[in-house]
């Protein structure tokens, strides 16, 4: 799925580049006649790109093609959480791309902080909200501006949805955000479900059945559920399961085996909303279901907490679609699916307030690394004198005519006459 994502990134860029690369003309207002005005696309120098460790060559590549697309110097420094695929960069980019315009460096926190002591036109950070609060205090020092990819609790809104083939479509699709691709150890990933209690009952059971198709009896020996990448995220995710509270909200699931960083798919209905599982991003195969009196309710619980990357909603209802859009802030809504938006290269992805800031894929990858320019010509064709003292009322007419556009104002002052 990446390389996929990655190759459709390329070609995609490839086609738009001579595009996107094009300076734009700009209107001017009438006081700066005879004249004109473009926006000159140039890049930002010297970019430091800090990769995550669970899409590790998407999460690499896709903000390494918007750099070198816009014209940037670029320093790729993987995450060492995926050491085979941070090798894999290190030995072959130099290959096939220009060791004097990209570099990768490997190594672990301190090379990182090491590469942030450094000066900087830019630095591109994925990863999470605590260590995104050192790369931007770093990058203060030196009055860099970043572009911070972090995550947060992503909710996903469940509608009682009438139609059967809807309610299917809609629990494949949950799970496939939340446990597919990697055990929901993604940004992006299905945080929580939020449903009204007179359908949570039914909402579980569908949940529960879908699950058991999807990975088996036994799930530990299904090739399709991902492994914890290491002993400390492992550990942290038990930790959330070991809460008595927690532990006694699960309906679905809960075995683990730490030797094989393995934890099974598992469904929980309302644990404690002041339990570690939901104030803290989850990032693994633990998903809780919270009921709420009325689907409704929905917005001011998702209001009430920070805001998230995305949020699902699997709901027909246009009215309730409507209100999520105006009453919510987010960085992006998906409606009736999930993890999808992640492969568009025509929206935007990317956070708002604690789930990051910038944006990139596609031209907006390109739009990350560049500085518009704004570059204005004009004629010494002909001149406004009233645009120099010294002032008087007269003068000060004409320029309150000519920001207004307001044509007749012009002639009539100019010719003695008040308006007015």
């Amino acid at each position: 799925m990446q390389v996929g994502t990655v190759i459709k990134s390329v070609n995609y860029a490839l086609g738009n580049l001579n595009q996107w690369m094009s300076s734009k003309k700009a209107k001017l207002p009438i006081v700066a006649f005879p004249s004109t005005a473009e926006l000159v696309p140039e890049p930002l120098g010297l970019v430091l790109i800090i990769s995550s460790w669970n899409f590790p060559l998407g999460l690499s590549l896709e903000p390494l093609i918007g750099a070198i697309s816009a014209g940037n110097v670029a320093v790729l420094k993987p995450s060492e959480l995926a050491p085979a695929c941070s090798s894999v960069l290190a030995g072959n980019i130099h290959t096939y791309l220009d060791n004097k315009a990209v570099k990768v460096i490997q190594g672990g926190a301190s090379v990182s902080e090491q590469l942030l002591q450094h000066k900087w036109d830019k630095i591109f950070f994925t990863g999470s909200a605590q260590v995104g609060r050192i790369v931007m205090s770093a990058a203060a020092k030196h009055l860099t501006p970043v572009t911070l990819e972090l995550g947060g609790k992503c909710p996903a809104v469940v509608d009682s949805l009438a139609s059967s083939w809807d309610r299917e479509a809609a629990i494949k699709r949950i799970l496939g955000g939340k446990f597919g691709a990697c055990a929901g150890q993604a940004c992006i990933a299905i945080d929580y479900i939020l449903a009204e209690k007179t359908y949570t009952s039914t909402l579980v059971e569908q949940l529960k059945v879908a699950t058991k198709k999807m990975f088996g009896e036994n799930p530990k020996e299904s090739y399709s559920v991902a492994r914890i990448v290491n002993k400390r995220h492992f550990l942290r995710l038990k930790n959330y399961l070991d809460e008595p509270m927690v532990r006694a909200s699960i309906v679905y699931g809960g075995s683990f085996d730490e030797d094989n960083l393995f934890i099974e798919p598992t469904i929980l209905v309302d644990p404690p909303p002041t339990s570690a599982i939901m104030t803290e991003e989850i990032f693994g195969p633990l998903l809780p279901v919270i009921t709420l009196s009325k689907i409704e309710d929905s917005i001011q619980f998702i209001k009430s907490r920070p805001k998230a990357l995305t949020i699902y909603a699997f709901t027909n209802n246009e009215t309730f679609k409507k209100r999520v859009i105006s009453e919510t802030s987010s960085g992006s809504v998906t409606f009736n699916d999930a993890v999808i938006q992640y492969a568009a290269d025509t929206i935007p992805f990317g956070g708002t307030g604690e789930s990051g800031f910038g944006k990139y894929h596609g031209k907006f990858s390109f739009d990350n690394f560049t500085h518009e320019k704004a570059v204005l010509s004009r004629s010494f064709l002909t001149d406004f004198w009233f645009r120099y003292p010294p002032w008087n009322d007269h003068k000060l007419q004409l320029f309150k005519s000519i920001y207004r556009f307001d044509y007749l104002g012009i002639l009539l002052t100019m010719l003695g006459f008040n308006k007015s």
